[in-house]
C-alpha cells in the first residue's frame, strides 16, 4: 500500500471541541490550500473561494451571530444558545469556509463547478490530515441563512461547500461504521438489444 493510500484510509473526522491550537498557519497553511486546490476544474474557473475564520475575526464574526439570533428570538433566546453562536467559529482554532462561486457558463455546468468546490474541500480535508492536523467539515445553519452569509463575508448568490474546523486533535479518532461494498457498487449492464 502507497503512503498516500495509507493517509486516505487512516483520515478520520474529530469533533470540533477536541481540535485544539495549534492550528496552521504561514507558509504550512499556505501549502495546504494549495493542495486544496489542485482539483478538477473544467474550463479553469475556480469556482470556489477560502475563507479563514481565526482570531480577533472569528470572535467579532461570533458575536455578530449571537445579536443576529438575539434580534430574531427576543426573551426565547437562552444563555446556552447565545453561547454556541458567539463561539461558532471559535471553536477550533482555525476554521476555512469553502465558498462555491458556481455561475452561469457557456460551456461548464453549475453543478460541475459545485463539485469542483466539493472536491476542493475534500482536498482541504485530507491535506490538512496529511500536514498532522485534524479537521472537521461541517456547514450548519449560518450555510443557508443569508444575513448570516452576509456577516461571514458570502454573497447571497454564492453558496457554502463547507466550513472546516482545523486544529490539532486532542484525542485519537474513533472508527464508525462504513458502507458495504456490496451495497454500494454495481457492475453496468450492456443494454438489451432490441
Amino acid at each position: 500500500m502507497t503512503e498516500a493510500a495509507t493517509l486516505l484510509s487512516t483520515r478520520r473526522s474529530i469533533p470540533i471541541p477536541m481540535l485544539a491550537a495549534p492550528a496552521p498557519a504561514g507558509e504550512e497553511l499556505d501549502r495546504i490550500l494549495a493542495i486544496a486546490s489542485r482539483v478538477p476544474d473544467h474550463g479553469k474557473l475556480a469556482p470556489w473561494r477560502f475563507i479563514l475564520y481565526r482570531g480577533d475575526a472569528a470572535r467579532a464574526i461570533g458575536a455578530a451571530l449571537a445579536r443576529l439570533v438575539a434580534d430574531r428570538e427576543g426573551e426565547r433566546m437562552t444563555e446556552t444558545r447565545h453561547k454556541v453562536e458567539a463561539e461558532r467559529f471559535t471553536r477550533a482554532p482555525l476554521v476555512i469556509g469553502v465558498v462555491s462561486t458556481a455561475s452561469e457558463h457557456v460551456k461548464i455546468p453549475v453543478w460541475e463547478q459545485q463539485l469542483s468546490a466539493g472536491a476542493a474541500t475534500m482536498n482541504l480535508v485530507n491535506a490538512v490530515h496529511a500536514h498532522g492536523y485534524a479537521a472537521n467539515w461541517v456547514t450548519e445553519w449560518v450555510a443557508y441563512d443569508d444575513e448570516a452569509k452576509a456577516i461571514l463575508g458570502i454573497a447571497p448568490q454564492e453558496r457554502v461547500a463547507g466550513f472546516v474546523h482545523v486544529g490539532t486533535p486532542t484525542e485519537p479518532p474513533s472508527e464508525r461504521p462504513r458502507p458495504e461494498l456490496a451495497t454500494i457498487v454495481t457492475e453496468a449492464r450492456a443494454p438489451e438489444a432490441g
